[in-house]
Formats: structure tokens, C-alpha cells, sequence
């Protein structure tokens, strides 16, 4: 029996080597989350007034303002924008009741829904986006 227990000694620093790794997976979590939480505008969020961005930008809330940037915007799937969006590019997942003006792209994906007016030099419209409005392709401004 004594033996059998000084096996079981060898087994207990055995899960200690596991720990590292979860360590490591917790490091890959917070880096990632960390970069993204200085970016997102999260469901449930509502905001009166206009809102202004750098480089990228999810909004998955509610505003009734307009969004202004050179970067790109990601409307998510549960956000609702009234108010007029100017940036580089946009992808519309969720809902815009406004005007879209971008300087690259602009993209309506499945489910999304526009009730206003695009310029872009791009245009991507899914067949199951639904959009009320005109489209006019510009020419894309050199930098």
C-alpha cells in the first residue's frame, strides 16, 4: 500500500504542468479582448448624439445621431442607427435609417435594412438586404 501511495505522489506535480497552458490560453483571451473593447459599442447601448471614430468601429447598439470617421464601421446584427454615416467603408448588418456616404465601400448584408440614400465608389447589396432608397457610385478619392 505504501507503494501504491508513493505513486500517487508522482501523479499530484503531474496536473501542475496543465496550469501553464491555460495560463497561455488566458493570455491569447485578455490580448484579443483588450484590443476589441476600445472598439465596440455593445447591444443594450444607446447613445444621443453624434458619434466619431479613428480606425474601426461595431456598434451592435442604438444611436439617434450621426457617425462620422475615415475608418470602418460594422453596423452589427442587433444595432439601429438613425442619423447619416460618413466613413471610409461600412458594412450594414442590423438597421440604418439615415444617408451613407463612404469614401471606399459600402455593404448591406443579409437582413440588414437602409431607408436612405448611399454614395460610394462600391457597392455590395445582398439579395436578402432589404434598401429604400437611391444609390449613386461616386468615384473613389485618391489619398
Amino acid at each position: 500500500m505504501f507503494g501504491s501511495s508513493s505513486k500517487n505522489e508522482p501523479a499530484t506535480p503531474a496536473p501542475s504542468t496543465p496550469s501553464p497552458a491555460p495560463a497561455r490560453t488566458e493570455r491569447s483571451v485578455d490580448t484579443s479582448t483588450s484590443s476589441r473593447a476600445d472598439n465596440i459599442l455593445s447591444r443594450g447601448v444607446s447613445i444621443e448624439g453624434d458619434v466619431a471614430f479613428r480606425t474601426e468601429l461595431l456598434i451592435d447598439g442604438e444611436i439617434k445621431g450621426n457617425v462620422t470617421s475615415a475608418g470602418a464601421l460594422t453596423v452589427g446584427e442587433h444595432a439601429h442607427i438613425v442619423g447619416d454615416i460618413t466613413v471610409g467603408s461600412v458594412t450594414v448588418k442590423g438597421s440604418v435609417e439615415g444617408n451613407i456616404n463612404a469614401t471606399d465601400r459600402c455593404t448591406l448584408a443579409p437582413g440588414s435594412t437602409l431607408r436612405g440614400d448611399i454614395a460610394a465608389p462600391r457597392l455590395a447589396v445582398d439579395e436578402s438586404a432589404a434598401f429604400s432608397g437611391s444609390c449613386r457610385i461616386t468615384a473613389k478619392k485618391s489619398s
